[in-house]
């Protein structure tokens, strides 16, 4: 299946899936749990987001992301295909209603890793999704942890906290919010409500 396809129907009916959007700051370990979520839930369809920018080394194509040109993303925002978009750094992405809605209608859960602006766009369009923050136990252990991952400089870091903490300043949005302190405990709340989601 791939990233681009005509409008859909968004309108939920039915016994379909469920929708579960996750956001959280950088270095909250998301990654990380979704990972683990993925290998405890194995029927549980990950979203893949489409996006401008180029593939890098390793990335395969319908798996990390639908790679597509500016051409088709912008006739899809002009055709309302995405049911989020967003530009970042002169790349465009966006997460395919399509995608979502052909996996929901035949009743498969689906698992939406994205920032808490694309989060706001998709409950506009699907207000019955599961929301999920997950949040590092405080500012301080979360600057500790993106410093001891050795990829960003001070300056980015700087960044990344200002963000965390509009992130964390939106976390009110979220029907669920998994405090990643011990990632056992995490792993397993996280892992709870999407199972409980699905029952």
């Amino acid at each position: 299946m791939n990233g681009l396809a005509t409008q859909p129907d968004s309108r939920q009916t039915g016994n379909q899936g469920h929708l579960f959007v996750v956001s959280a700051p950088s270095g909250a370990g998301k990654t990380t749990l979704c990972r683990a979520a993925r290998e405890r839930l194995p029927q549980l369809v990950y979203s893949v987001s489409s996006t401008t920018r180029g593939p890098r080394i390793g990335e395969v194509d319908g798996q990390d992301y639908f790679f597509v040109s500016e051409a088709q993303f912008r006739q899809g925002i002009e055709s309302g295909l995405w049911a989020e978009w967003a530009k970042v750094h002169d790349n465009y992405y966006g997460t395919s209603a399509r995608f979502l809605d052909d996996h929901l209608q035949a009743g498969r859960n689906v698992l939406l890793d994205i920032d808490v602006q694309g989060a706001r766009q998709i409950l506009q369009r699907y207000p019955e999704a599961v929301t999920i923050f997950i949040a590092a136990p405080s500012m301080a252990v979360l600057r500790r942890r993106l410093t001891a991952r050795g990829l960003d400089s001070p300056e980015v870091i700087e960044l990344r906290m200002k963000n965390a903490q509009a992130e964390m300043d939106s976390r009110d949005l979220y029907r669920h919010v998994v405090v990643n302190d011990d990632l056992d405990a995490a792993i397993k709340r996280f892992v709870d409500i999407l199972s409980k989601g699905a029952g």
